[in-house]
């Protein structure tokens, strides 16, 4: 059985948030910066208000995350600090650690052979976990 339409709308528009975070979180931006790049990707996807609901992520380190990023957030990144990002819509998720390199960033957690979705943000193509289907 595939799953329903509404829940593939839902995987797509969480993955876009994700990897507009991923793309975002980079050298001398604030976390506050990041965040509202990730709240209009959530508008642009239909889910305006999603991020409400459950904490968006932050800084990781000897903590699942240091503490939780906010639109207000005024830490900035540097290179070779760590990421974990987890935005959600009702019923979907996306969510990997990430290591902020000095050209680019290096997702920490994929797993291999996990089915994937292809997002492109600002010219950037980012592979995000998509939902497993066993048919």
């Amino acid at each position: 059985m595939r799953l329903p339409c509404d829940l593939w709308h839902k995987a797509e528009a969480v993955a876009r948030v994700d990897a507009t975070f991923i793309a975002a979180t980079r050298p001398g931006r604030s976390l506050g910066q990041i965040f509202r790049h990730a709240m209009a990707a959530y508008a642009e996807t239909g889910f305006p208000d999603q991020w409400h609901l459950h904490h968006q992520g932050g800084p990781a380190g000897y903590e699942p995350r240091e503490y939780v990023a906010t639109p207000s957030s005024t830490d900035i990144v540097s290179v070779g600090q760590v990421y974990a990002w987890n935005p959600s819509t009702t019923g979907t998720k996306s969510e990997d650690t990430m290591l902020v390199g000095e050209a680019d960033n290096e997702v920490l957690t994929a797993v291999e052979d996990w089915p994937t979705l292809s997002v492109t943000v600002d010219g950037q193509e980012l592979t995000r976990p998509a939902i497993l289907e066993i048919l």
